[in-house]
């Protein structure tokens, strides 16, 4: 069980510009547009809270004093930290290292897109993590995009990224078959590993990843079977509220 686990912090990626969203986005922040009448902020606030997580790191840059008024003006069951980006928005794994201060207290460190709407078990993912013992867990989906994660199917371990738009491929040389999965925007990963990202400059957890394939052990965690849906495009949105 993670309930009040002191060595797991959370992180919510809740920085970024939200042009996919607009025009939601025209005068507020993605992380506060509502799902069902809930701020998609709280929403994943709340997921971690419930799961147990009690210090949340949530980076701001678009609209950042909504998402820090917002935070102050409510009452969460977590002690809530604000990473601020708003001089330069890092990207994922620049957001993470830049974080890093009020990452050192834990062992392993929860990350959630602040838009993606799920029922997955955030206890069972990090149980699944902690008990493979691998330096980063991704939740991932069988579903379709142009972009996948590419996993050994027998290990679950990743081997590599295929755009299946372009042909584009990156990672370790393709010797078998393999797995293409589609990432689902939550992922567990180690400390030790998260303080081996090169730079606090811009840049992708999705590069870093591919780039540590033959250094670290990232496995796939399948949820096929949860309900899960990425809100952060307006017409997705749309589609899942109509």
């Amino acid at each position: 069980m993670i309930a009040n686990n002191p060595e797991l912090i959370g992180f919510i990626f809740a920085a970024g510009l939200g042009t996919r969203l607009y025009p939601l986005t025209a005068n507020r922040p993605k992380a506060l547009v509502k799902y069902e009448g809930i701020p998609l902020l709280e929403r994943v606030v709340t997921r971690m809270t419930t799961a147990g997580v009690r210090r949340i790191v949530v980076n701001v840059h678009h609209f950042a004093d909504q998402i820090i008024d917002f935070l102050k003006a409510r009452r969460f069951d977590a002690d809530i930290v604000i990473s601020d980006e708003r001089a330069y928005l890092r990207d994922t794994a620049g957001g993470l290292k830049f974080a890093s201060p009020w990452l050192q207290d834990c062992r392993h460190v929860l990350i959630h897109n602040v838009d993606i709407v799920t029922n997955m078990s955030l206890e069972a993912l990090v149980e699944a993590h902690v008990g493979s013992g691998a330096d980063a867990t991704l939740a991932v989906r069988d579903r379709k995009t142009s972009r996948y994660f590419v996993f050994d199917p027998s290990t679950m371990r990743l081997q590599g990224w295929h755009n299946v738009s372009t042909d584009e491929r990156k990672g370790l040389p393709v010797t078998g078959p393999m797995a293409e999965m589609a990432f689902s925007g939550i992922h567990v990963i180690r400390r030790e590993m998260l303080e081996s990202i090169p730079t606090v400059e811009k840049s992708s957890i999705t590069d870093f990843y591919l780039q540590s394939v033959s250094d670290f052990e990232i496995i796939g965690y399948e949820h096929n079977s949860d309900f899960w849906c990425d809100v952060g495009k307006y017409e997705e949105y749309a589609n899942v509220l109509s």
